[in-house]
């Protein structure tokens, strides 16, 4: 990534600034963010048997194939944990809003928001808004099956923004995201402790949990 942003700057595209503020996001902020994801999903998970024995079912078998090693192949051919996580972003969107600057008017059914306006789009609550989502609150992987995304607002499920200020490191998290969970699943049962109802979560600049979150990882080697 950083060869290609030099790329970039020696065609006078980038400044030395752009370049360390593109870094910072794509190492930083990505540290926390997938950390808390990552605890979102495994919570769910926990919580939620049939759809961990799911996962851990497609998880063996793509293992097996593939002689029990984790490599970007394998990791792309998770198609259902690829689902539960991002349905888990769609609950808990680790970034529960952003802000942003209006470059031009922005005219909407009965008013007009004026140039150099700044917005907050509230992600949290677009993720569970009941004209976009059936069942809003309700954990459902198969949401984002293809044929019950493909009519749905392009801007109903924005976990990363979205347009030409998306984040630029959202691959790779999903990637990270898949890493981790995969290899969990793959070598513990998960068993819930703590329920996410009864914990309760707080929206700083990162998607958290009021307190320390419980869960239990019984190896499988051990049943």
């Amino acid at each position: 990534m950083l060869d290609l942003l030099l790329a970039v700057s020696r065609e006078n595209s980038m400044t030395d600034s752009d370049i360390r503020e593109e870094v910072d996001t794509f190492m930083f902020a990505g540290h926390d963010s997938v950390a808390m994801a990552a605890c979102f999903t495994l919570m769910l998970l926990a919580e939620h048997k049939d759809i961990q024995n799911r996962v851990r079912f497609e998880v063996n078998n793509v293992m097996k194939e593939n002689e029990n090693k984790f490599t970007i192949s394998v990791l792309q051919q998770l198609s259902y944990l690829d689902r539960c996580i991002k349905e888990s972003l769609r609950l808990y969107p680790t970034v529960p809003f952003i802000s942003r600057q209006i470059s031009t008017d922005v005219k909407l059914q009965s008013y007009v928001i004026p140039a150099g306006t700044y917005v907050n789009p509230f992600i949290y609550g677009t993720h569970r808004d009941p004209h976009f989502w059936s069942n809003p609150d309700v954990f459902d992987p198969d949401r984002f099956l293809p044929e019950r995304s493909q009519n749905r607002h392009p801007y109903a499920y924005i976990p990363f923004s979205a347009g030409p200020r998306n984040c630029i490191g959202q691959r790779y998290a999903m990637l990270e995201l898949k890493a981790i969970i995969a290899s969990l699943i793959h070598n513990f049962y998960l068993e819930p402790v703590d329920y996410i109802k009864n914990v309760g979560i707080k929206a700083e600049l990162v998607l958290r949990f009021n307190c320390p979150v419980r869960m239990k990882f019984v190896p499988i080697e051990s049943i």
